[in-house]
């Protein structure tokens, strides 16, 4: 499997918070401080080293001759929607962060369908409709935490970048659909293009509760 740099760091940032997470938080409640060494050591290598978690992940399955079984971006794609990891939950009891999390999850749930409606089109244009209508409400979310908070905070500045970077990828998402209608053997675009914005929306999450908690 060949991939540019930028894909292969993407895919190790999911790998994080789709494959990683979900094992370390069983971890955690046997031993915490293992769990959170662990997390921290795969984020601080991926940081310095970008793909690095992919790397990792792609030689265990090499040496088990399964690398060529599925497809990494399908696969990453189908689980986006599937995890809700606890770093990626806003534990804030007011409605707007309620608002914020069901949002997400919503939107992610439906990215995640995507390799299952791609190949049918009346599918394929109704799930395309719930994604416009689920980035919205998204987006609507976040700019009713970003209302609340003070103009003079860092914070706010912080979230309205996050926020930038997610439209800026919503509308890569648009431009890909475009291109695969014209034509359809471009479908690993597109599921490139949803992982990015599975991916920008647990940034906004993550920042979200750093920024609010």
């Amino acid at each position: 499997m060949t991939m540019g740099d930028n894909n292969k760091a993407l895919y190790a940032k999911m790998i994080i918070d789709q494959v990683m997470a979900p094992i370390l938080e069983k971890l955690e409640k046997k031993d915490i401080s293992a769990a959170q060494t662990l997390r921290s050591a795969f984020m601080k290598a991926d940081m310095n080293l970008p793909g690095f978690t992919y790397d990792y992940l792609y030689s265990i399955m090499r040496k088990a001759e399964i690398h060529d079984k599925f497809d990494m971006c399908e696969v990453l794609l189908r689980l986006g929607g599937t995890q809700d990891a606890s770093d990626l939950r806003i534990n804030r009891p007011e409605q707007i962060f309620v608002e914020l999390n069901r949002r997400a999850i919503y939107l992610k749930e439906i990215l995640s369908r995507i390799p299952d409606q791609i190949y049918d089109r009346k599918n394929f244009l109704e799930t395309i409709k719930e994604i416009a209508n689920a980035i919205r409400f998204l987006l609507d979310a976040v700019n009713k935490v970003i209302n609340e908070l003070p103009q003079d905070t860092g914070s706010k500045q912080i979230l309205e970048d996050r926020k930038k970077d997610f439209v800026r990828n919503s509308k890569k998402f648009s431009n890909t659909l475009k291109e695969f209608f014209r034509d359809t053997n471009q479908n690993q675009s597109v599921f490139i293009s949803a992982d990015y914005l599975i991916h920008q929306t647990n940034l906004i999450l993550r920042t979200m509760k750093q920024e609010c908690s």
